[in-house]
C-alpha cells in the first residue's frame, strides 16, 4: 500500500482521536443510535444475548469473536416488534453509475422495515427485514427492487454461546457507501451489534452501472469461556454474490463468486479492560463462471482495550499466505510439469503462484458526552465485488454523529477502499484494470417531528476511479465515475411494541 493510502487511513484514525480532545465534558445527553436515520428515536434496544452473568466475558467479548461490545450495556433487555417506513427523493448527478457521466436526474424511493427481537432464558432471536422499491428517472432503468434481511439466533449456556447468523440482500448496486435514505441499507449485517463483512465476504465495494445482484452471508460461530480470563472462539461462513445481467450502458459482465471462510482464536484478558488474542483464518474463493479459484491462510495477533459504555479499541495484524493458480500458456509446455495438452490439443493446467502479504485491522468506537465516533481500517483479500476475480483490499471508514439540539441531529460519514487485482483479467468478464478505488463523503441532518416522525436531508459525493491500465494502449479514456446525491425524506419510526 502506498504512503498516500497509508496516510489516508492513519489520518482518519487521527481525526477520531483529535475529536476526543475537543468534546464538551458537560452532563451526557442521550447518545445517538447506530443508524443516522433513527438517531432521535427512543434509545435502541440492547444487543440480544445479554443475560446477566451467563457468560463471564459478556461485557468484554472475545476479540476474535463476531460480536462487538455494546456501548450501552446497562439497558434492560426486552422482546419487541418495531415497524418502520421511509420515503425519499434524490437528485443524482450520475444515476447509472457510469464512467464520465454528469447529468442530474431524480430517484424516488419507498422502503418499509420490520424488526423482531424475542428473548427467552437461553435462546435469543433477532430478525430484521427491510424492503421497497426505487424509481430511476432514466430510460432503461425505471423501477428497481431493494431487499435486505438479517437474522441472528443465539443459544447461550453458562460458559458460552452458539450463534447462527444470515444476511441477505438484493440490490441494484454495491452496499459500501450506498445511500438509500436513513432507513436504507447499511451494508452487510446492519442488525444488532455484529461485525460481518470484511473477512467474511458479502461487501459490494464498488459498482459500475446498475446490475441487480443477490448477496448472502451465512455464518455459525461458537464462543466458550475456559476460565474467567480466557476464551476460545470458532466460526465458519459461506458467502455468495450472483449478478443478473450486464451493465446496460457498457455491457460489462460481472463475475459471480462464492467464498468459504473459517476462523479460530484464543483470547486472554490481561486486565478487566485489556485483552489479547491469537487468531488463525482461512479464506477460499471460487469464480466458477470463469473457471478460477484461490485460497489464503492468515495468522493475526490482536490487542483490544475497552471501557464499558464508552470506548472500544481493537488492533490486529499478521502474515497472510495466498496460493493462486496461474493458467498455463503454450510457452509453458515442456517447461512446467503442471501444464499439458488435452485431447482437443488445448493447453490446460495451472501453475502455482504463492504469495506472502499482510492482513490486519484496526477499529475505534468512542462515545463522548455528546458525540459518537467510529473509525475502521481493514486489510484483507476479498472477492473483488464482481469487478475482479479476487482483490487485495484496503478499507477505511470514519463516522461521527452529534445531536445539535433536542430535535436536531447531524452526522458525517467518510469511506475509502483500494482494491488491487489478484488474478489476471478473465476475457470479457470483469474489468481490464489492475486497481480500482472507491471513496465517498457524506453529511446529513435529521429532525424529529413529534414522537414517530423524523425528517432528514443528506448530501453525498462518491468517486470510483480505475488506474491507467484500464485504458490499455489508448493515451486516455474515461476511467472515473463521480456521483453527487442530494436526498430529502421522511421516516416513520413508532415506539417498539413489547411482546413479553
Amino acid at each position: 500500500m502506498s504512503q498516500l493510502h497509508r496516510g489516508c487511513a492513519l489520518g482518519m484514525l487521527a481525526f477520531a482521536l483529535v475529536a476526543a480532545r475537543g468534546q464538551d465534558s458537560s452532563t451526557p445527553a442521550n447518545p445517538p443510535s447506530q443508524d443516522a436515520g433513527t438517531s432521535q428515536q427512543q434509545a435502541p434496544v440492547p444487543a440480544y444475548g445479554q443475560q446477566g452473568a451467563q457468560t463471564p466475558m459478556s461485557e468484554n467479548p472475545p476479540l476474535s469473536g463476531i460480536d462487538q461490545p455494546n456501548l450501552e450495556p446497562h439497558s434492560a433487555p426486552l422482546s419487541y416488534i418495531q415497524p418502520g417506513a421511509t420515503a425519499s427523493e434524490s437528485a443524482d448527478s450520475n444515476i447509472g453509475n457510469n464512467l464520465g457521466e454528469n447529468s442530474f436526474r431524480s430517484i424516488s424511493r419507498a422502503l418499509g422495515s420490520l424488526t423482531l427481537q424475542r428473548l427467552w432464558s437461553r435462546y435469543d432471536l433477532a430478525l430484521q427485514y427491510m424492503g421497497g422499491a426505487a424509481y430511476y428517472s432514466q430510460n432503461g432503468l425505471g423501477w428497481k427492487t431493494l431487499q435486505q434481511m438479517d437474522l441472528d439466533q443465539k443459544i447461550t449456556w453458562k460458559r458460552g454461546q452458539l450463534s447462527v447468523r444470515d444476511s441477505f440482500s438484493y440490490l441494484p448496486e454495491g452496499n459500501f457507501g450506498a445511500a438509500y435514505g436513513s432507513l436504507g441499507s447499511q451494508g452487510v449485517a446492519s442488525l444488532g451489534n455484529t461485525s460481518f463483512g470484511g473477512f467474511w465476504g458479502g461487501s459490494g465495494l464498488g459498482t459500475l452501472g446498475l446490475v441487480p445482484r443477490i448477496s448472502n452471508v451465512s455464518l455459525a460461530d461458537i464462543t466458550e469461556t475456559l476460565t474467567p480470563k480466557s476464551a476460545v472462539t470458532a466460526a465458519g461462513g459461506y458467502a455468495i454474490t450472483r449478478f443478473y445481467g450486464n451493465d446496460p450502458v457498457t455491457g460489462l459482465a460481472y463475475l459471480n463468486n462464492s467464498q468459504v471462510s473459517a476462523q479460530v482464536g484464543y483470547n486472554r484478558l490481561l486486565t478487566k479492560k485489556t485483552q489479547i488474542a491469537l487468531v488463525y483464518g482461512y479464506q477460499g474463493f471460487d469464480f466458477s463462471s470463469v473457471g478460477t479459484a484461490f485460497h489464503s491462510n492468515l495468522v493475526q495477533v490482536m490487542y483490544g482495550h475497552r471501557i464499558t459504555g464508552r470506548m472500544d479499541f481493537l488492533a490486529g495484524a499478521g502474515p497472510q499466505f495466498t496460493n493462486i493458480g496461474v493458467a498455463c500458456q503454450p510457452a509453458n509446455l515442456g517447461i512446467d510439469p503442471h501444464c499439458s495438452l488435452n485431447q482437443n490439443f488445448q493447453v490446460v493446467g495451472t501453475i502455482p503462484d504463492f504469495r506472502i502479504g499482510v492482513a490486519g485491522r484496526a477499529r475505534l468506537r468512542y462515545q463522548f458526552p455528546h458525540t459518537s465516533v467510529s473509525a475502521l481500517y481493514e486489510r484483507y483479500e476479498t472477492s473483488g465485488s464482481g469487478l475482479f476475480a479476487g482483490a487485495e483490499t484496503d478499507l477505511a471508514r470514519l463516522r461521527v454523529e452529534r445531536p445539535l439540539s433536542r430535535v436536531w441531529n447531524a452526522f458525517a460519514d467518510l469511506g475509502y477502499s483500494r482494491n488491487s487485482r489478484l488474478q489476471a483479467a478473465t476475457g470479457s468478464a470483469g474489468l481490464a484494470a489492475k486497481v480500482y478505488n472507491l471513496g465517498f463523503a457524506g453529511v446529513g441532518v435529521h429532525r424529529s417531528f413529534g414522537r414517530d416522525f423524523h425528517g432528514f436531508a443528506t448530501y453525498q459525493f462518491n468517486e470510483l476511479s480505475l488506474d491507467h491500465s484500464y485504458c490499455g494502449s489508448a493515451p486516455s479514456c474515461s476511467r472515473i465515475s463521480n456521483r453527487e446525491v442530494i436526498t430529502i425524506g421522511l421516516d416513520w419510526t413508532p415506539r417498539p411494541i413489547r411482546i413479553d
